[in-house]
């Protein structure tokens, strides 16, 4: 009578599976194809951010843009041909500013001013805003 430590299995039914990728004539490159870092054990793909910090422009004047639009300059010394109130408009009509000129105009002290003039809505530089009020003129907001 058969006993169960006398049992001999049938034959086997699963196959071993190839070991591949360890060189020798079969299995070679084990699905990974050839060539390059991902063939490669170990292997260690950069993070994105890193991508990112490399492709920022090193040293050679890099700047933040601007955060507020540059102005139109314009000089002390061409307001002597306007007089009264200077405005936006007034300085257009003048052709001193583009009719489609968005940025905000500012006025530098090259120059002299020989009579009083009222500046409306226009920026001006701590000098021009000394010559302005010594000609009898003022700046308004």
């Amino acid at each position: 009578m058969a006993t169960l430590h006398s049992f001999q299995g049938g034959p086997k039914k699963r196959k071993r599976s190839q070991r591949v990728g360890r060189g020798g004539k079969r299995g070679t490159t084990a699905g990974r194809g050839t060539k390059g870092q991902k063939s490669r054990s170990g292997r260690v793909l950069r993070p994105a951010q890193r991508d990112l910090i490399m492709r920022l422009p090193k040293r050679r004047g890099f700047k933040n843009k601007r955060k507020s639009p540059k102005s139109i300059t314009i000089n002390l010394k061409d307001l002597n041909a306007l007089s009264g109130t200077v405005d936006r408009k007034a300085l257009i009509a003048a052709r001193l500013l583009s009719p489609r000129a968005t940025e905000p105009v500012k006025i530098l002290g090259n120059g002299e001013i020989k009579k009083p003039i009222i500046l409306k809505g226009i920026l001006v530089s701590k000098g021009v805003k000394i010559k302005i009020e010594k000609a009898g003129g003022e700046i308004r907001a």
